[in-house]
């Protein structure tokens, strides 16, 4: 059985005890299910766009490429974009 509590599920109690506490219902929480559908929505839509493009590298560098993706379990062209995302994103740092 759980018994620790997180700071908000401690707020929740406290409102409760303190009859402070009411849910969302009725039109009130069909409008905030639509707004967080709508930004749930918008947020996939673009996390999930893509372009496409032509890059040339060294033969030597994309067997290099293919090699450490193979370890990783991915396709060479997945991983060179999970590095360019970890680069891009501030996950690691280009040299």
């Amino acid at each position: 059985m759980r018994t620790i509590e997180t700071p908000e599920e401690i707020e929740i109690i406290k409102a409760v005890e303190n009859e402070t506490y009411y849910p969302v219902e009725g039109q009130e929480k069909l409008k905030i299910e639509a707004m967080l559908k709508s930004a749930a929505k918008k947020t996939s839509e673009r996390l999930s766009k893509q372009k496409k493009i032509t890059l040339s590298l060294l033969e030597s560098d994309i067997d290099r490429l293919k090699a450490v993706a193979m370890n990783e379990g991915m396709p060479y062209e997945v991983y060179i974009a999970h590095v360019i995302h970890k680069i891009t994103t501030g996950q690691i740092r280009a040299v």
